[in-house]
């Protein structure tokens, strides 16, 4: 018996490779941290301003759960939120992913609930919840600790 690895386990130029190597992030994943980045930093600019009542905000609107003052506070706590599961996802880990999903699904949601007051911000919003959603569950284990 020989002690020498056999032809079979020596790794040449026809070894199957990972697609990507071990410690190199996905690309998707982050992309995805990026997009709740900026829908983050959307939401604290615009929970303050709501807060704030700002001049852009359309007067009279009617919005499904309260006013405007409690809509700011939800932009702004859900912005805090995401722009922490922006640097999570960014971390690596379970935990990280996890939460970025979790954030983006409560953006896609407060999205939906803010249409009657700006139809056509809150689709854009919602697509891209959907979009960070999507990358995170299908690429989110690429090149990251499990």
């Amino acid at each position: 018996m020989s002690t020498s690895p056999s032809s079979s386990q020596q790794a040449g130029p026809t070894a199957v490779r990972p697609p990507y190597p071990p410690d190199e992030s996905s690309g998707w994943v982050t992309f995805a941290g990026v997009m709740l980045l900026v829908l983050g930093t959307l939401n604290v600019i615009y929970g303050i301003a709501a807060i704030g009542n700002a001049n852009f905000f359309v007067h009279n609107t009617h919005y499904i759960l309260s006013g405007l003052n409690t809509w700011g506070w939800v932009s702004l706590i859900l912005g805090v939120l995401q722009l922490f599961a922006a640097f999570s996802i960014w971390a690596g880990g379970l935990y990280g992913r996890i939460v970025g999903v979790g954030v983006a699904a409560l953006g896609a949601i407060a999205a939906l609930l803010s249409i009657p007051a700006y139809p056509f911000w809150s689709l854009a919003v919602f697509a891209l919840c959907i979009i960070v959603i999507y990358q995170i569950c299908a690429h989110g284990t690429e090149g990251r600790r499990l």
